[in-house]
């Protein structure tokens, strides 16, 4: 299991938050907390990859900083 956080651009109300909750829950992640500017999310690399979670969040409408 791995833990890692994502910073994320453009974010700037819960709207935002909802928006990558949304696409982070159609993700196989144990568990994931999203807040203004950042999602920490376990999840088990060999079901999901950083890349996918990266994605996810782009799908949202956002971009992780790198």
């Amino acid at each position: 299991m791995k833990t890692q956080e994502f910073k994320i651009e453009g974010m700037t109300c819960n709207h935002c938050v909802m928006a990558v909750k949304k696409e982070l829950s159609k993700l196989n992640l144990s568990t994931f907390e999203v807040g203004i500017g950042f999602a920490k999310v376990n999840f088990d690399e060999t079901k999901v990859s950083p890349s996918e979670i990266e994605n996810a969040i782009f799908n949202a409408g956002y971009k992780v900083k790198k």
